[in-house]
């Protein structure tokens, strides 16, 4: 039963009413998914923060649709970012559609002119289209790789650095949730 401290896997659930002990519980755990991520964005100066980790850490936390498997999740989020990587450098950074400034990302979106709007919306959209694509066609389902994949072909995250610290994060998400979970098991145990 999702709450029940008994159930490891449940630990952290959240299907009580707001502020019980099960709820708290899981906002302490989605923050505390993101402690080992923010201490090396903040000790490294890379982004390993970013906004799909949120609706990642949620989603491990509380379990709402059931505990993620970790293996979607990652597969999931890698397959994001390869499809952002592809409509972003294939679309945006390619010159594909001429848009009168170097290259156009949402962060200068409002200074880029109909056209470079459009080929950011464009990038955006091939992604969205291509992850579903992967995610549906390899099984390995996780909402949250949707926002990875806009972050990656509007421009934010486009390096070959950025993408090995996508994957960084992600992975440190995902073993930081283990052996916390694996803690609480151990705690219900003895």
């Amino acid at each position: 039963m999702a709450g029940d401290t008994s159930d490891p896997e449940s630990v952290g659930t959240a299907d009580a009413s707001p502020g019980s002990t099960s709820t708290v519980e899981s906002a302490a755990t989605a923050g505390f998914l993101l402690v080992v991520v923010g201490v090396v964005a903040w000790s490294t100066g890379e982004p390993f923060v970013f906004p799909s980790l949120g609706p990642t850490a949620y989603a491990l936390a509380t379990g709402e649709e059931g505990v993620p498997d970790r293996g979607d999740v990652f597969w999931a989020h890698v397959i994001g970012l390869a499809a952002g990587l592809v409509a972003f450098h294939g679309v945006v950074a390619a010159g594909v559609v001429e848009t009168g400034v170097e290259t156009p990302s949402l962060a200068t979106f409002r200074g880029v002119d109909a056209v470079g709007r459009g080929t950011l919306a464009l990038a955006g959209t091939l992604s969205v289209a291509g992850t579903t694509l992967g995610m549906l066609a390899t099984e390995r389902r996780h909402a949250p790789a949707c926002a990875t994949t806009l972050i990656v072909s509007l421009g934010l995250l486009t390096s070959p650095r950025d993408a090995a610290v996508v994957v960084a994060a992600v992975t440190a998400l995902l073993v930081v949730e283990f052996v916390g979970r694996e803690a609480a098991r151990a705690l219900v145990d003895a």
